[in-house]
C-alpha cells in the first residue's frame, strides 16, 4: 500500500499578521509565545541603599579573645566616704551626738567606714541652708553602725533628732603625742561578669538551583556580582549575620530566674548582658522627651561630675534627637530665631547652608552622630514602647583588672570578647557543607552555609554612659 502525507501535522493558512495594539495602548503579553520582548534592567536598583545598620561597636569599641565561658572584670570603687542615709540620736543645740548610719553598707563588709579622730560635715538632705554641722569622731560601735561625734560649733547641733543627713569624711585631727589612728580602710573593687552567647545563621540551596541561570544580575552591598540568584541570597544571609553580631550584643538580657528561657522544657538559656540592659541597670538613663535646651544638658552634665567625668563623650542619636540638639544649638545664636545665621559664613548665594551641627562643649566635650540602627523602621526604628533615642558613650579607654592576663590592661569602655584558643577561633567561623557548590560532606544535593559567633560585650564603667527613652 501506497504511502501519503498525514494530515495532521499540517500546514497553516492563517495570516502570519494580525491587528496589533495602538500606540495609546501597552503591551503587556510578554512570554514567548509572541515576538514582543521587554526592555529589561538587569540591575536591581538598590531603592533602600545599605541596608545594614552595623556600626555602632566598629566605631567604639574592639574584639578580643577569651578562653572561658564566663568574663569577670574589677572596677574601681569611690574613693572618699560619704554616706547619705543618717540620722541623730540628739536634739538641737546638743554640743555631742550619737549618729546612726542607716546606708546600705558594701557586701562584705558591713562595717562602717569611720574611725576616730576623723572629721566629717553632717548636712540636713531636705530645709534650711544652714542645717549643717562639722564634728570629730570620738567613738566607733561598728557592730551597732553608729559613732559618736562631738561638734566644732558653740551652738550645737543645728538640725533636730530624726532628721535625714548626710555626712563625709575630710581630715581628721589628733592630740599631741597620741597613738596613730586606729585600724585602716581595704581598698574596695566592685566586680562584674557577663557571659558569652552563640549566634548562628544558615543559608541552604539544591544544586539544581545552583545552575540555574537567571535574567536579574546580582547586586549585594558586599559587591557580589552575577546572574545566579543563590549568590545573592548567600550574601543577604552573611550580611544579615553579620548585623546580628552587632545587634544582640546591644539588645541582649540575661535570663531571669524562674522566665520560661531559664527554665524551659529541657533547655536552659542563659542570655548576656548587653550595652542597652547595662546601662539602664548601672548607668543613668534619661526619660520624658529628648533634652532641648542648655538647662536640661546642664543636669546631664552634673549627674557626669557626680560619675567619672569623662571629658569627651559622644552621643549616637537618633534622626529627631539630632534635630532636636541642632535647634537647641542654632537658638543661642542671636539670629537663630529670625534668621538663618547659624555660623559664620560670607552670605554667598551659592553657598548651601548648612543647619546642622557635629558637637559642642558644655563643660564637657559632646560630639554627636546619627545611629543607623535606631532610625532603620525594620530594627529600633519601627517600635513606639520602649523607644530608645540615643545613647551617650564616654571616649576612650579605661584601667581595669584582667583576670586572664592577671593584670591591669587598657581596655576600651565598650569592647567584644570572643570565644578563642590555639586550636578554635569563635570570633565569625562560616563553612559548607553538603555536595554541591564544591563541597562534598554528605549526600545532600545541596550546598549549606553555616555562620557561627560566640561573644559576649563587656560595659566597663557603665555609670559613665547615658541612655535616653521615651
Amino acid at each position: 500500500m501506497a504511502g501519503s502525507v498525514q494530515a495532521v501535522p499540517g500546514f497553516d493558512l492563517q495570516p502570519s499578521s494580525e491587528q496589533v495594539a495602538l500606540s495609546t495602548n501597552y503591551i503587556t503579553n510578554f512570554d514567548f509565545l509572541n515576538q514582543y520582548l521587554p526592555d529589561t534592567y538587569e540591575k536591581e536598583f538598590e531603592r533602600y541603599g545599605n541596608r545594614t545598620v552595623a556600626s555602632f561597636l566598629r566605631m567604639v569599641g574592639a574584639e578580643m579573645p577569651s578562653n572561658s565561658d564566663l568574663i569577670k572584670w574589677a572596677e574601681q570603687g569611690r574613693l572618699h566616704t560619704k554616706y547619705t542615709n543618717v540620722t541623730s540620736a540628739a536634739s538641737a543645740a546638743a554640743d555631742t551626738a550619737t549618729l546612726t548610719i542607716n546606708d546600705t553598707l558594701v557586701p562584705g563588709s558591713e562595717a562602717i567606714a569611720i574611725r576616730v579622730g576623723q572629721t566629717i560635715m553632717v548636712s540636713a538632705n531636705a530645709g534650711a541652708a544652714t542645717l549643717y554641722n562639722k564634728a570629730i569622731v570620738t567613738a566607733v560601735d561598728t557592730a551597732a553602725g553608729t559613732i559618736d561625734v562631738a561638734y566644732y560649733e558653740a551652738g550645737g547641733q543645728t538640725f533636730g533628732s530624726g532628721v535625714a543627713c548626710s555626712l563625709f569624711i575630710y581630715g581628721s585631727e589628733f592630740k599631741k603625742g597620741t597613738e596613730g589612728m586606729d585600724g585602716s580602710l581595704e581598698a574596695d573593687d566592685v566586680i562584674f561578669e557577663n557571659s558569652p552567647i552563640i549566634i548562628k545563621d544558615k543559608y541552604a540551596v539544591s544544586g539544581s538551583d545552583m545552575a540555574q541561570i537567571g535574567w536579574v544580575e546580582v547586586t549585594t552591598e558586599n559587591g557580589a556580582t552575577g546572574y545566579l540568584w543563590y549568590l545573592k541570597s548567600e550574601h543577604e544571609t552573611r550580611l544579615r549575620f553579620e548585623d546580628y553580631l552587632e545587634t544582640a550584643m546591644v539588645e541582649a538580657v540575661p535570663a531571669e530566674a524562674g522566665s520560661g528561657a531559664a527554665a524551659g522544657a529541657g533547655v536552659t538559656y542563659k542570655g548576656s548582658e548587653g550595652v542597652f540592659y547595662v546601662v539602664n541597670n548601672r548607668g543613668n538613663v534619661w526619660s520624658g522627651g529628648n533634652p532641648s535646651t542648655l538647662s536640661e544638658f546642664d543636669s546631664i552634665v552634673e549627674r557626669l561630675d557626680k560619675q567619672g567625668s569623662i571629658q569627651e563623650n559622644v552621643i549616637f542619636l537618633d534622626r529627631q534627637f539630632g534635630f532636636d540638639i541642632d535647634d537647641m544649638l542654632a537658638a543661642q545664636n542671636s539670629y537663630g530665631v529670625g534668621g538663618t545665621s547659624y555660623g559664620l559664613f560670607d552670605n554667598d548665594m551659592d553657598m548651601a547652608l548648612n543647619l546642622g551641627f557635629k558637637g559642642f562643649t558644655r563643660g564637657y566635650d559632646f560630639y554627636k552622630t546619627d545611629w543607623k540602627y535606631l532610625n532603620d523602621p525594620t530594627m529600633r526604628g519601627g517600635i513606639n514602647a520602649g523607644k530608645i533615642n540615643g545613647m551617650l558613650v564616654p571616649a576612650g579607654s579605661t584601667t581595669v583588672y584582667d583576670q586572664i592576663l592577671g593584670k591591669n590592661a587598657k581596655r576600651p569602655f565598650l569592647h567584644v570578647r570572643y570565644r578563642a584558643s590555639e586550636t578554635e577561633d569563635r570570633r565569625y567561623k562560616t563553612w559548607v557543607t553538603g555536595s554541591a557548590g564544591g563541597a562534598a560532606t554528605s549526600s545532600l544535593d545541596a550546598m549549606e552555609v553555616h555562620f557561627l559567633s560566640e561573644r559576649a560585650v563587656c560595659t566597663l564603667g557603665a555609670n559613665n554612659f547615658f541612655i535616653f527613652e521615651d
